[in-house]
């Protein structure tokens, strides 16, 4: 697949103005489109911000026909920039400790969207590519991150929370589980009653990215009322990636 596109171009922030243009999309999407609220919104300024923005680095996309604007983004949270914040965001719904007791160097990957009109193009798989230098670059050995479903009714979800549970848990070494306060069990259909193909299209298209690429899920979902989501957790080993997805995703070198 062809990862050039001459209008798109996909960098880390490198100031106040970048990041302010990457939470302007995040409260477009979020806020506006998905209705998530927090403490730290502000309306008035259409900005989705949080305590942990300050600390982590963020990898944006940007459309040059669109000057100033940016049209994709992923926030990036280290174990070093964890500390400054206080811990990583995921720690707030899932127990991290397999991940932090594996002594393996950690990536938290948090807040990713896209522009409406780049969704279903090359736009993620750019992004993704900025990813993967960043692993390489960094010696990233374990991805981690939140994803959502949207909405907070499990029921219609019971297919593709089930096959996930059955198809994709972490091995025991990565499996972190959802924090009792809002723990979701996924193993709501025994496996030989899932329809898989219906399982896997009501699976958002960002959970299916990280399977493709050999990711894996926690122990039970997490209900985010804030959010207005139900999310997993995705761990993914990059040792366990297989040659094409490095060549593709980790470029040339990797």
């Amino acid at each position: 697949m062809d990862l050039t596109d001459p209008n798109l171009s996909v960098r880390l922030a490198a100031s106040e103005d970048d990041i302010r243009a990457a939470q302007r999309l995040r409260y477009a999407v979020f806020v506006d489109e998905l209705g998530a609220s927090g403490g730290m919104v502000d309306h008035a300024a259409g900005l989705e911000q949080d305590a942990y923005d300050a600390a982590a680095e963020h990898l944006i996309l940007e459309d040059r026909r669109r000057p100033g604007a940016v049209v994709g983004v992923y926030r990036l949270l280290t174990e070093a920039a964890a500390a400054r914040a206080g811990g990583f965001y995921s720690e707030a719904e899932y127990d991290l400790a397999p991940l932090k007791a594996s002594g393996r160097r950690l990536l938290e990957l948090g807040r990713s969207c896209l522009h409406p009109e780049y969704r279903g193009g090359t736009s993620m798989l750019l992004l993704w590519r900025g990813v993967g230098e960043y692993v390489l670059r960094n010696r990233i050995e374990v991805l981690f991150g939140v994803a959502s479903f949207h909405g907070t009714d499990v029921a219609p979800l019971a297919g593709p929370l089930s096959l996930l549970h059955h198809r994709f848990l972490a091995p025991p070494e990565l499996r972190v589980r959802a924090r009792q306060d809002a723990f979701q069990p996924m193993d709501l259909l025994p496996e030989d009653e899932i329809d898989r193909a219906a399982a896997m299209r009501a699976t958002p298209a960002l959970i299916k990215a990280y399977l493709k690429l050999g990711g894996c899920v926690g122990e039970g979902a997490y209900v985010d009322r804030a959010f207005n989501t139900i999310d997993v957790c995705l761990v993914m080993d990059t040792a366990a990636m297989g040659a094409e997805a490095r060549r593709r995703y980790g470029g040339e070198g990797a």
